[in-house]
């Protein structure tokens, strides 16, 4: 049976109590609130990537297709202007003249249907600039928003880390004068117990298991030499004697 005396059986419940305060500032450390809104924002700034990766695409793809009308306009044009030289300087037969007048009202009609293309297509275009500025200007606005988010996170990590650090020092200066084997226990018995290996035995209240000692087993205890470890049967966790102990 592991012995220790009364001194280092209380400082051994100190240790608990600072281990304790090191497991909460884990478990603060990892739910801050600014985790969760980063994750948020990331999920948010995901989709947006996807959205303008979408509209990037379609830009380039309604461009082409205006500089494609343009062209074909400006191929009607020329060969409506050449015609129309050709047409002004009188030369050839009558035939070849009415020629060209017919082909010039069909160049007109076609390059009014062709400018109706672009002026669409030119339309299309600039509805999808528009979105895609909304877009990127939205995904300017999260990343501000992450970045100010992650400030904070990282103001309030500092501070629980500055906290632990502390407590780890307390720790350890109080961890230091106590045995090997007693530490072995303590640490075999918190990875078994969730956490907490050491509580007060308290009024006859086991601080383990909330619950008070029976009477049998109360007797026991006192019975027991105060250097011999005792343990709480409901929670299995050391008890510490002190004197308020029954």
């Amino acid at each position: 049976m592991t012995k220790a005396s009364p001194q280092d059986q209380k400082r051994l419940l100190d240790l608990q109590g600072l281990d304790t305060k090191l497991d909460q500032l884990a478990h603060k450390r990892t739910a801050l609130p600014q985790h969760k809104r980063i994750a948020e924002l990331d999920a948010q700034l995901k989709d947006l990537d996807t959205a303008i990766a979408a509209s990037r695409t379609a830009v380039g793809d309604i461009q082409r297709e205006v500089s494609k009308a343009e062209s074909d306009v400006q191929q009607v044009r020329d060969r409506a202007a050449r015609d129309q030289t050709r047409l002004d300087s009188g030369q050839g037969s009558a035939k070849d003249l009415q020629a060209l007048q017919s082909e010039l009202v069909s160049l007109a009609r076609r390059q009014g249907d062709l400018e109706e293309v672009e002026l669409e297509a030119m339309e299309r275009l600039e509805a999808h600039e528009g979105t895609l500025g909304e877009l990127t200007t939205a995904h300017a606005a999260l990343l501000n928003d992450r970045a100010a988010v992650v400030a904070e996170r990282d103001a309030e990590l500092a501070i629980i880390e500055k906290q632990a650090g502390e407590v780890t020092t307390q720790r350890d200066a109080m961890a230091a004068p106590l045995a090997e084997p007693l530490i072995q226990l303590y640490d075999r018995l918190r990875g078994r117990l969730g956490g907490v290996a050491v509580a007060a035995l308290r009024h006859g209240r086991s601080e383990g298991s909330g619950l008070p000692v029976p009477a049998t087993e109360l007797a026991k205890i006192k019975a027991t030499p105060e250097d011999e470890i005792v343990y709480c049967e409901d929670s299995g966790r050391i008890l510490v004697r002190g004197e308020d102990a029954y």
